[in-house]
């Protein structure tokens, strides 16, 4: 547990950073995503042990979420164009796999 804290506290300043239980983090996750949303970053802990982390989206993150959005498109236009898709769309396709 020591090298876990103490690679917490000097790699993302563990020390400044509020810190939670799973069951406290579940039963206060709205307020946890606002408190994200305004930029401060929370530790989820189980038996005192960091296991996630609940934060804001860094602008790489949110700019590789676009790529990937732009991708996909690029990629069904172009299966729509070469006629590969056959009507079929998306919400069909999620359904089939929850069969």
């Amino acid at each position: 547990m020591k090298g876990v804290a103490f690679w917490l506290t000097r790699m993302v300043g563990y020390n400044q950073m509020k810190s939670v239980g799973v069951f406290e983090g579940k039963t206060r996750f709205s307020a946890l995503v606002a408190d994200a949303q305004s930029g401060q970053t929370t530790i989820i802990t189980r038996n005192g042990k960091p296991v996630a982390q609940i934060g804001p989206i860094s602008v790489d993150q949110k700019a590789r979420a676009r790529e990937a959005v732009q991708r996909i498109r690029a990629l069904r236009a172009r299966l729509a164009a070469e006629g590969k898709l056959h009507g079929i769309n998306v919400r069909e396709l999620i359904d089939e796999g929850r069969k």
